[in-house]
Formats: C-alpha cells, structure tokens, sequence
C-alpha cells in the first residue's frame, strides 16, 4: 500500500509539473502576441496593406487600359502607401459606392479625382490637396452651335456623372441634369444626341479631346473654377489622415510627385 502511495505521489508530481510547463508555453505565446501586436503599432497603426477606392472611367486620373486599371490617381495612391510603408490593393466601384465603401470599412481610402466640399466633409475625412489645376468645362456636339455658354443650358438636357460637381452646376444654370453612372455613358449619349451637353472635369475632357474625341466633339464656353482634388478616408480615422498628408508632403518634396504628374499630364506650370 505504501508502495502505490509513492507512486501515486510521484504522478502526482509529474502531472502538477505538467500542467505548469503548458501554462508557462502558453504564456509564452501570448508575450509572442502581444510583441507582434506592439510592433504594429510601432508602425503608426497604418496597415500593411491600403485599400483604396476609385470609379474608373475618369482618365487621365484612373480608367482601363487593356485588363489593367491605370491612372494618374493609381500610380499617386500607390505612391502614398509605399511611402507611408504599405502595399496598395485596388478596387473600382462606382462612384457614388465611393463613400460608403469607406464609412462601411470595405476600403481604406477614396483617391478619384474627389473634390473637397462641405456635403462630402460631413461624411469623411479629407487628406490635403494633391490636385489643384481643376475646372468644370461644356462638351457639345461639333455641329451644335446653339449652347456657346453656361446661360444657353437653361431647359437644355445636360448630362454629368452622378454625385459630382457638374450637377450643382447645371442646376444654377437652369439645365435639366441627367446624371448617368460613368462619363463614358456621357459621351455615349452625348453623340447619340440624346444630351445637348455633358459637364464634366477640364482636365478629364482636354485628355478625351485629345484621345481621339475632337473629331466630333468640342468644348464651349468659359471653364468654371473647381476646387482641389483629395484623398478621403473614414473620419474618425485621424491616425490615416495624417500618415497620407505626411506621405504626400514626402513626395511633392523629393520629386516623386513631380515625376508621376509628369507621366499623366507633361511638365506642371510652376
């Protein structure tokens, strides 16, 4: 009996010593955890990897070319994330999906040629500028030689992306707005003769104009002045704000941002 008490005893040991040894792994692999966690955070708590948003039919600032998405907007994103120490990871959604992309946590961050105004600050974040050579401008057919100016809109039917700037303006001017998802659903229409004029970003129609368009198409009228072009992000997310302006500063700085305005729109008026 004495014998087996011994025994008894000695399991007894050998399991206490047991249990000990796999709380103290366990443990370990939290400190392990919680090192990697630390060193995340280390990085400013910008992720790794930042999704960024963008509706692509906006060139020069992001559109298709062959099976990839390119652009003026994409090449400044992927900048951004590389100096911010990240990857970039695209995806196109429709324009006005842009916003609750971001406010839904589906993407990081808007880079779409996204004009800065009150309405829009109510819901997100904006970076500084990184694009301030913006107007809006007229596009009409080449025979039409009725709308010259911002007045001859008034009663005419006037095309413009939905959600953007151009529909404020064709609604001071009295025009009956068609908003259409896509300016190349603009153009279609717009040479169908189904609109009398699309209103749209200067530096976006000069690039269509200058692809081909002006063979039927022009422009009228005096450019309207527009706001700069931002990043956006969630508005809460002040941690990502200040990372994207400090990376945009960075470029402008050691003339990446030069080199990618360049690529996208020739040498920039200095």
């Amino acid at each position: 009996m004495e014998m087996i008490a011994m025994i008894s005893k000695k399991m007894k040991l050998v399991m206490a010593a047991a249990g000990l040894t796999a709380v103290l792994a366990m443990t370990g692999c939290g400190g392990s955890s919680e090192k990697a966690k630390s060193g995340d955070a280390a990085k400013g708590g910008i992720p790794p990897v930042i999704r960024v948003g963008s509706e692509t039919t906006f060139p020069p600032f992001e559109f298709t070319e062959g099976d990839k998405y390119v652009g003026f907007d994409l090449d400044l994103a992927s900048a951004v994330a590389k100096q911010m120490g990240s990857k970039m990871e695209f995806k196109s959604l429709g324009f006005d999906a842009l916003i609750p992309a971001v406010q839904s946590g589906q993407i990081d961050l808007i880079a779409a040629g996204f004009s800065a105004n009150p309405e829009r600050e109510k819901q997100v974040a904006f970076s500084d500028v990184y694009f301030d050579q913006n107007g809006f401008v007229i596009i009409v057919n080449k025979d039409n030689d009725t709308i010259k100016d911002w007045a001859d809109l008034e009663g005419k039917k006037i095309g413009a992306q939905v959600g953007t700037e151009p529909v404020k303006l064709i609604k001071e001017a009295k025009g009956e707005v068609k908003q259409l998802d896509s300016n190349s659903q603009a153009f279609m229409e717009l040479r169908a003769k189904t609109l009398d004029a699309f209103v749209l970003d200067q530096p976006v129609a000069m690039y269509y104009l200058k692809q081909g368009g002006d063979k039927d198409l022009k422009i009228v009228g005096t450019p309207k002045p527009g706001v700069g072009f931002v990043m956006a992000m969630k508005k809460e997310n002040k941690e990502l704000q200040a990372a994207v302006n400090k990376a945009l500063k960075e470029l402008k700085a050691n003339g990446e941002y030069d080199k990618i305005f360049e690529k996208w729109f020739g040498k920039a008026k200095k």
